[in-house]
Parts: C-alpha cells; sequence; structure tokens
C-alpha cells in the first residue's frame, strides 16, 4: 500500500504535482485510466526519496491499475473459498465435507500467515530496476495461477490441500505487493478515498468470480483454469504501465538472519497503536470469516435453498451492491474530516447487527437483508481501516513487512475460524451459534478500535 517525487524520477502516470488530481478518483465516480503510456520503468534514486512520506496526489490511471491487480488477487482467494472448494470436496467426500472444507481453508491460511509478511520483508529489500513492489506482483500472480490450475485436476482431498496450498503462497506474495503501494505512494488526505476503490474490488471479486463460475463456464476444472487466466491478465495493467522508483542498494541493509527473522515481531510496548489496530482487523474479520465460511452449506442446509450456488452468487451481488454504495464515500469522509476510528465502530455495528439477521431467521429474505447490511457496513471498513493501519507502520522502510504483519490478521482468522465453527455448529446451536458468535466478535473488535490513540 515507494514514493516518486520530483527527485526520485516519478513516473509519466504515477503521482502528479500537488493540488486537486485531474481526473483522479472522486467520491462522484470510479478512477477512469489516463491515456496509456507503455510500459514504464524507473531507475535507482539518488537518496531516500523512495522511502519518504508521500506527499504527491495520485492519478485516476493509477488507482484503476492497483484496483484490477486488487481484484485479481481477491478474485483468485475468494471464489475457490466461497463456490469452487465447497463443490469440489462435495464431489470427493459428500459426507465429511464440513471437515473437508475447515481442512483444507485452514492449511492454505496458515500458508499465507507465514508467506505475506515473508514476501512483504523480502519486497522492502528488493532492488530490482523495476521496483519493490512489481516484481511480486506479477510473480505472484504467475504462481498463484499455477497452485489454481492444480488444485483443479485433484481428486482427493490431500491433492486438494496441496494445491490451495500452492495458490495461497503465490496470491499471498502477489497480495504483499499489491497492498503496499497505498502506503509507498498515496498522501493521507487520498489515503482512504483510494482504499475504498481497492476496498471495493475485494467485494466485486467476488461477484466477477461467482458469476464466471456459476453462469459463464461449466465444472469445476474450467472455473479454476479461468480464474488462473484472469490472475494474471489483471494484474498486467499494473505492472507494465506504472513505474516506481527502485530501492538503491546503498539503502538496502545487510542481511542477517537473525536480525531478519526477530524483524517479524512488531512490539506491541513499543508500537501499541500497531498493536491495537492489528487485533481490531483480526477480530472483525474473524467474525467475517465466522459468519461466510459456511454459507454455501447454509444455505442449503438451514435456509434449504433450492441452489445454494445461485444463492451464494445472489447474496454477492446484494453485498457488493450495498458494499459500492459505502465504500468510497465513507473514504471521502474520512479524508476531509481527517477521522477514521468512528467509521470503524460505526461498520461494526452495522456487521454485527447483519450476522445476527443470519442467527436468528433462517430464510431467504431475510439472508437477502443481511447481505445487504454486511455489505454496507463493510464498504466502510475496507476504506476507511486499510488507511488507518498505513498511518500505524512503525518504519517506512520495512512497510511492506509490517503490512504482511497486519495481513496475518486477515489470513489467520481463516485459520481459526474453521476450528470454532466446526464445533459451534455441531455442538453450540448450530447456525444460530455461529453467527450470534460472529456478531459478538466482530463488534468487540469495533470496540477496541478506540484503544488506537495515534489516529483520530
Amino acid at each position: 500500500m515507494t514514493h516518486a517525487s520530483a527527485a526520485g524520477g516519478a513516473a509519466a502516470d504515477g503521482p502528479h504535482p500537488a493540488g486537486p488530481a485531474a481526473g483522479g478518483p472522486t467520491a462522484s465516480g470510479p478512477a477512469t485510466a489516463g491515456p496509456a503510456t507503455g510500459p514504464i520503468t524507473t531507475g535507482p534514486v539518488t537518496g531516500p526519496a523512495v522511502l519518504a512520506e508521500p506527499t504527491v496526489p495520485v492519478t485516476s490511471g493509477w488507482t484503476t491499475g492497483l484496483s484490477l491487480a486488487t481484484l485479481a488477487v481477491f478474485m483468485a482467494f475468494m471464489t475457490p473459498i466461497q463456490i469452487l472448494l465447497p463443490l469440489q470436496l462435495e464431489q470427493i467426500d459428500p459426507h465429511g465435507k464440513n471437515g473437508a472444507l475447515a481442512l483444507v481453508t485452514g492449511l492454505g491460511a496458515l500458508v499465507a500467515v507465514v508467506v505475506n509478511p515473508l514476501a512483504g520483508a523480502w519486497s522492502d529489500r528488493t532492488t530490482s530496476r523495476y521496483g519493490r513492489r512489481r516484481p511480486w506482483i506479477l510473480g505472484g500472480a504467475v504462481a498463484g495461477a499455477a497452485g489454481l490450475v492444480l488444485t483443479a485436476s485433484q481428486h482427493t482431498v490431500t491433492g486438494v490441500a496441496a494445491g490451495w496450498c500452492l495458490a495461497q503462497a503465490g496470491l499471498n506474495a502477489m497480495l504483499a505487493g499489491v497492498t503496499t503501494p497505498i502506503a509507498d505512494r498515496v498522501p493521507l488526505a487520498q489515503r482512504a478515498q483510494v482504499s475504498g476503490w481497492t476496498g471495493l474490488m475485494q467485494s466485486f471479486g467476488l461477484v466477477l468470480g461467482a458469476l464466471i463460475t456459476t453462469l459463464l463456464v461449466t465444472g469445476v476444472r474450467s472455473g479454476y483454469g479461468t480464474l488462473a487466466l484472469l490472475t494474471v491478465a489483471l494484474a498486467l495493467p499494473f505492472v507494465l504501465r506504472h513505474g516506481e522508483p527502485a530501492l538503491p542498494r546503498a539503502l538496502r541493509p545487510a542481511f542477517d538472519a537473525r536480525a531478519f527473522a526477530r524483524s517479524f515481531w512488531v512490539s506491541p510496548r513499543l508500537h501499541p497503536d500497531f498493536g491495537w489496530a492489528w487485533l481490531t482487523r483480526f477480530l472483525i474479520n474473524l467474525g467475517n470469516a465466522l459468519g461466510t465460511l459456511y454459507l454455501f452449506y447454509f444455505l442449503a442446509d438451514a435456509v434449504h435453498h433450492a441452489d445454494p450456488g445461485t444463492g451464494v452468487l445472489i447474496l454477492t451481488v446484494v453485498y457488493t451492491l450495498c458494499a459500492a454504495v459505502t465504500a468510497v464515500p465513507a473514504g471521502v469522509l474520512s479524508d476531509r474530516a481527517g477521522r477514521r476510528k468512528t467509521f470503524v465502530l460505526v461498520c461494526s455495528l452495522v456487521m454485527a447487527a447483519a450476522a445476527l439477521l443470519l442467527a436468528f431467521l433462517h430464510t431467504w429474505p431475510s439472508a437477502l437483508a443481511a447481505a445487504a447490511v454486511l455489505g454496507a457496513g463493510y464498504g466502510i471498513y475496507l476504506a476507511v481501516d486499510q488507511a488507518l493501519v498505513t498511518q500505524v507502520l512503525p518504519r517506512a522502510a520495512d512497510r511492506a513487512k509490517d503490512l504482511g504483519v497486519i495481513n496475518i490478521a486477515n489470513s489467520g482468522p481463516q485459520v481459526l475460524a474453521p476450528a470454532l465453527a466446526s464445533p459451534v455448529i455441531a455442538h453450540l446451536g448450530g447456525y444460530t451459534g455461529l453467527y450470534t458468535a460472529a456478531a459478538l466478535v466482530t463488534l468487540l473488535g469495533g470496540l477496541l478500535v478506540g484503544r488506537v490513540r495515534g489516529v483520530a
């Protein structure tokens, strides 16, 4: 989420002189790509400009390119979890599908917990003339696509788990490169607004992936294959068109294995705002994971929907449309007010209300209402929380690594949620107990954001 100042040799399609961004992202409409400029590369810069706090607004074309790359990674993440993996595992083991899905998604999330901060740390140290982030975006996209293709060809739970772990490794390397440019290059006055657009792509990835795998292609294997192709294709505009300053070798510290390993521990005592922001994100994402992991089976077993796959698609469309209504406007309001925490608290209240609808009303109309409420709340969260966490990073030189540590709060709940959700469904009230727990955890996360002192 590296700043290209005039001294750093800004790319022609990157940040432009301070002032209103001509054609830049606004509250009234999406960022649109600027004129094509062809592939851009940026040579090494002198001095610490590559690590400077960004002050120059980014263009609409830059925002669009980053949004497409974000769309790619989250479409490849979420579509298998929501649709393809449940279908594939139901075919492989219809009686043990719940446990199989928990195993596969839990192992994949464990890989994500390790790979994302590790890839971020190496990204921070990358001195390629193409910049620090773009090589990881493209390499991760290719590796993630290979993992999706491998997963598609498996006929055992073990094989699916292996393929999905490879996909998670590649996609999390890509994610490390995709999330950091906002912190690298977007000034504070634009940060929640740009985060709104990239956050909206996370939700839109669910819709596009669901459309592809339920309406446009037939079969699990073709669904995985199409996702693999799109993952690489959607990463290319940002990688090829938007340059970034390279990290001079003189600014890369000598490698020390022990110091490198210790760097992944960010002390909450020394950096309390970072610690509270991490915990807030972890809890809100845990609530979201508890609420969405078994959505396919919830529609089939509790709502008794005739076509759960189509049901997931409809709910996802409703969710995304409502997120679109709130994400960018909330980002604009947050940037103008200079406030983040109030918005995070509000979104947690809204999301908890959506979980309670699912907990106590197991009907299709109530599921539609919950999707709308959850989308509205999550749209606010995606825009504002991402901006908040970029303001509590300890060191500019470690942005990608520290955001990788923050991203454990995204992937860690995917490891923990299956372990919590399966026994809750079996022994603690079924889906009512599951969604009540999701509401309580989400609400707690929103309340704890008040402990972040350095951000308004």
